[in-house]
């Protein structure tokens, strides 16, 4: 099977059907990354379309000795992040600043359970994907690039444009939420 940069550097060289492998390689794992962040699958559809075309606009300007995958997430994060500014506000919390720093993050323990143990108490996917949908981007995006899409902390601090040890702590801070949040939900 040949690499993305291959595809990349071969469409490039004028194979129009380099860029359908590409395509049809990453749709399904945008779109489910997407619709995730959306939370409506027509909305997901269009976010895919226009990372789709910002991708193939930019195509010339992707290096290939990055990853194209994580490329094309982070493209996928800004253009669903663009959507979610047009469709609606989205609230943060006051606590933190923009780059995530401040006393009130510095100071977090982690005395709860491990990711093993919040996953155990989602015995129900719909409950799962409710309280997904509960949790702010910033959260469900590092939760859906770990679990969803298996990105490194690494891939997925470059994605979305921050230092490892804030990847880390929006990880801990999303699956400390989250169990939070699926503990008031009542049984099926």
């Amino acid at each position: 099977m040949e690499s993305d940069a291959d595809l990349v550097k071969t469409y490039l060289a004028g194979d129009e059907r380099a860029l359908k492998k590409l395509v049809e390689r990453h749709t399904p794992a945008l779109y489910n990354f997407v619709y995730r962040f959306t939370g409506d699958s027509e909305d997901a559809a269009d976010v895919v379309q226009e990372t789709v075309l910002k991708a193939w606009k930019h195509l010339a300007k992707y290096r290939t000795e990055q990853n194209f995958r994580t490329w094309l997430f982070t493209i996928a994060r800004n253009t669903a992040i663009d959507w979610l500014r047009k469709k609606r506000s989205v609230p943060f919390s006051m606590f933190e600043t923009t780059d995530e720093s401040g006393a009130f993050n510095d100071t977090l323990a982690d005395p709860l359970p491990l990711a093993e143990e919040v996953a155990a108490l989602a015995e129900d996917k719909v409950m799962l994907e409710k309280a997904l949908v509960a949790l702010s981007p910033a959260y469900r995006d590092v939760l859906l690039l770990r679990y969803q899409n298996d990105f490194t902390f690494d891939e997925i601090g470059a994605i979305l444009g921050k230092p490892l040890h804030t990847v880390k702590s929006q990880h801990r801070r999303a699956l400390i939420i989250l169990r939070d949040i699926l503990a008031k939900r009542p049984r099926l």
